[in-house]
């Protein structure tokens, strides 16, 4: 058989199955990452913390995230990228089961550390192991899913434990997404089919000598580090005006309740439509000017949400989660374009490092800012940082824009 029958093959026979798998993967890995983030309140009273070392709590797992999926990324080469998404998925569900029972903030903290780190497993290696699996003919929609349950998964954290953590306190709403987080994982362990013999990794020092390379290769090119501007800063700039969003809708003027206010999180949904919209509109106006237009509706969206008026703070919210997703989706597709065929992996690595980097430094500086000065800093901070990444990308990518 050739490698294009097999690859139709393997498409057809195994399109269900790897469909299922990568979205309960993204639904496990994803619930468990920001599951914290509508907590922060109530973390917040129970040790006695300001707002910004109570969003260590989200920033720890992010942190430990971005830490290892480089490193991660390179073991995959080396042993399998199977193996790796079956450990991530269930040690990170394991160690979600644990987290309700830390005794202190500082072993909840270890264990986000250790959570991240195991979560990194899944982001890190899934679109490689896909390319592999399906071929060019069935990675699309496969990516599709797995980009689909990475949504819902945040989404369906954040909710969940926001929901119901007025009744079952903060440590009953952990022990709730950890457990969806263990059916989520079971389900993918059961579902992810193996890749082709033939394409499935052998150790050897060339083998990983071709890796380090890739890295390097993916940052050399200022185009390249233009998105990753855009990913370092537009990421910790939406985590940091979510992180507050806890005690921005639960305090003054507003007073929302927990399981109201966790509700905000229903804005993500909004992310699905902009990042695909954005995608059909590269093609017409050319990633420049739609990268550029998503980054200024990022920062309108953050301005509405100044206004003490309740309607229009969900609105500026829509806006600003619409823009964010509009310009990580361009910023991705564009990292992935501009990147030599041998680096495409390793500049889809970098770009997520700096994805989670940001999410983790970006959201407990901004965490601090709110604490210490109020909502309308924290906005100021969030515009300047999204201004940065728009002079990034006009700067670094403007010579090298293909449309």
């Amino acid at each position: 058989m050739n490698v294009t029958a097999r690859e139709s093959a393997v498409s057809v026979g195994s399109g269900r199955r790897v469909t299922v798998s990568v979205a309960a993967a993204g639904i496990c890995s994803f619930s468990l990452l920001y599951a914290p983030q509508p907590l922060l309140p109530q973390l917040a009273a129970e040790f006695g913390l300001d707002p910004g070392a109570a969003s260590l709590a989200v920033s720890a797992g992010t942190g430990g995230l971005a830490a290892a999926v480089l490193p991660i990324a390179v073991v995959s080469e080396l042993v399998g990228k199977r193996p790796v998404i079956v450990a991530s998925v269930l040690a990170s569900a394991v160690l979600g089961l644990l987290l309700p029972f830390a005794p202190s903030y500082e072993v909840l903290l270890v264990l986000r550390v250790l959570q991240g780190v195991a979560i990194a497993g899944f982001p890190g290696v899934a679109a490689a192991y896909l390319a592999e699996l399906l071929g060019p003919a069935g990675v699309a929609g496969a990516v599709g899913a797995m980009i689909a349950g990475n949504t819902v998964g945040g989404m369906l954290g954040r909710l969940t434990a926001g929901g119901v953590t007025e009744w079952l306190g903060w440590h009953g709403a952990l022990a709730v997404v950890g457990g969806v987080g263990l059916l989520c994982a079971v389900l993918t362990v059961a579902s992810l089919p193996r890749p082709p013999r033939r394409e499935r990794a052998r150790p050897s020092a060339a083998r990983l000598r071709t890796v380090l390379s890739g890295f390097a290769s993916g940052l050399r090119k200022p185009v390249l580090w233009a998105q990753y501007g855009v990913a370092l800063l537009a990421m910790g700039a939406f985590v940091a005006l979510y992180n507050a969003a806890g005690f921005r809708l639960t305090g003054e003027p507003l007073n929302l309740s927990p399981a109201i206010a966790s509700l905000v999180f229903l804005c993500y949904a909004m992310g699905s439509v902009s990042s695909a919209t954005a995608g059909r509109l590269v093609s017409r106006f050319g990633r420049m000017r739609c990268l550029l237009t998503a980054l200024a509706l990022t920062a309108v969206g953050a301005v509405a949400t100044v206004a003490d008026s309740l309607v229009v703070v969900i609105v500026g919210y829509v806006v600003f989660t619409g823009g964010f997703f509009a310009a990580h989706a361009v910023a991705n597709a564009w990292a992935a374009a501009e990147a030599p065929p041998r680096a495409r992996a390793s500049a889809s690595g970098l770009y997520t490092l700096a994805y989670y980097l940001g999410s983790s430094v970006g959201g407990t500086v901004g965490s601090v800012v709110f604490g210490l000065a109020g909502w309308g800093w924290l906005v100021v901070a969030v515009v300047v940082w999204l201004g940065c990444a728009a002079a990034g990308v006009t700067l670094l990518a403007r010579p090298r824009e293909v449309t």
